[in-house]
């Protein structure tokens, strides 16, 4: 969400307003954590830790195509784990605060998106490998050295 605007502007204002909302709530800690912290065990998906009135624990993870309740002991302390470790490795709630204040404001004054050409040669850098690999499309093609000149 921080990063990624999906629905146009009206929907990102109002996550916008909600992730302010949750932040604002005593009981919720936001953190932030970094993409440079790598792959994680909750990568692609979520996890919610439950706490049952009996004492038990439950965890439920979720992805793009699927939702699964995890009641066996030593699953649910792995998940714990892992989020413990998540929780670790991500930002201070304050700075979290701080860099999702920071991305809003960046949001509101617009990025500065490369413009589809600009972006087609970056992308054709970035895939030039041994044997002259081309991006396939309907763009014109990148220009490129001319020798002899």
């Amino acid at each position: 969400m921080l990063w990624r605007s999906v629905g146009g502007s009206e929907v990102v204002a109002e996550q916008w307003a909600a992730l302010r909302k949750a932040a604002a709530q005593r009981h919720i800690t936001l953190q932030v954590l970094p993409f440079d912290q790598g792959a994680h065990d909750v990568m692609g998906g979520s996890l919610t830790l439950l706490t049952m009135p009996d004492g038990s624990e439950i965890a439920y993870t979720e992805g793009a195509h699927y939702g699964q309740l995890i009641e066996e002991p030593d699953e649910v302390r792995a998940f714990a784990l892992a989020y413990d470790r998540l929780r670790a490795v991500a930002l201070p709630p304050l700075i979290s605060r701080d860099m999702i204040r920071s991305v809003r404001e960046d949001h509101h004054r617009g990025a500065k998106v490369p413009a589809p050409a600009d972006r087609r040669r970056l992308a054709q850098k970035q895939l030039q490998q041994p044997g002259g690999r081309q991006l396939r499309g309907g763009g014109r093609r990148a220009r490129g050295r001319r020798t002899g000149t």
